[in-house]
């Protein structure tokens, strides 16, 4: 079972009947019909052991140390993912389905591959990439989202910070970087057209409102990420005021 959206969607896309259990946020197959298990941050360790999975699949970042060795004290397998770029979460996704879980290469994986493997065109962007708002939070360094958007050409303006998820004000931003272009996810936090760009309404930079769910998720997601990502961001437009 998975703790981890987008290792419940890669599990699911790979061989379904494995997945015994998912958290309540694994949104994807939308068809995935599995005993939810609470959240990412708070899973019910209970009713996982109930379901006697051979192996959980979690993340560094997305779980809690805690409830990780509270399932390894219960007796059941923990395989803890934690890739901070494109190359190493497709070798993570391999290393888990063919070593972790018994299976071959599935055809998506191939294609991620050759898909990411790919270069891009045309000139490099400095973005500004928040996450959150109230506080505003931003990527920092060494985030998957940022290898992500370095693959498009796309450079983080606060790739030096010495956190991977800073909190920092737009003032603070507009004083120290020098920012081409605002790339607006819908996840975690839900930006839009309609909540989020208006804060930038004086910036004189295009805005990117993008898929949270390709930008920050890896597994299938990654064949189509880097082609509608592209589309997303090319459509980037001012703000109104």
């Amino acid at each position: 079972m998975s703790l981890v959206p987008s290792l419940t969607e890669t599990l699911a896309e790979s061989a379904a009947d494995l997945v015994v259990g998912a958290t309540d946020w694994c949104s994807h197959p939308r068809n995935l019909d599995v005993p939810r298990i609470g959240g990412t941050k708070n899973p019910r360790v209970e009713n996982i052991v109930a379901l006697a999975p051979d192996l959980v699949i979690a993340n560094e970042e997305e779980n809690r140390v805690a409830d990780l060795d509270a399932l390894r004290a219960a007796g059941i397998a923990v395989w803890v993912t934690a890739p901070t770029t494109v190359a190493a979460a497709l070798v993570s996704l391999d290393r888990l389905l063919r070593f972790g879980c018994g299976l071959r290469t599935p055809d998506w994986l191939a294609a991620a591959n050759v898909v990411w493997a790919e270069s891009a065109s045309g000139p490099r962007r400095s973005a500004f990439i928040p996450i959150w708002r109230r506080p505003w939070m931003a990527l920092g360094r060494d985030t998957f989202a940022g290898d992500v958007l370095a693959h498009l050409r796309i450079d983080n303006v606060l790739a030096g910070d010495v956190d991977r998820y800073p909190k920092v004000t737009l003032d603070q931003i507009r004083a120290e970087s020098a920012v081409d272009l605002v790339v607006l996810p819908d996840e975690p936090y839900a930006f839009g057209w309609h909540d989020g760009p208006e804060a930038f309404a004086d910036w004189g930079v295009p805005i990117a409102c993008v898929s949270g769910r390709h930008l920050t998720w890896y597994g299938p997601s990654l064949v189509d990420a880097r082609r509608l990502l592209t589309e997303q961001i090319s459509g980037a437009r001012l703000p109104q005021p």
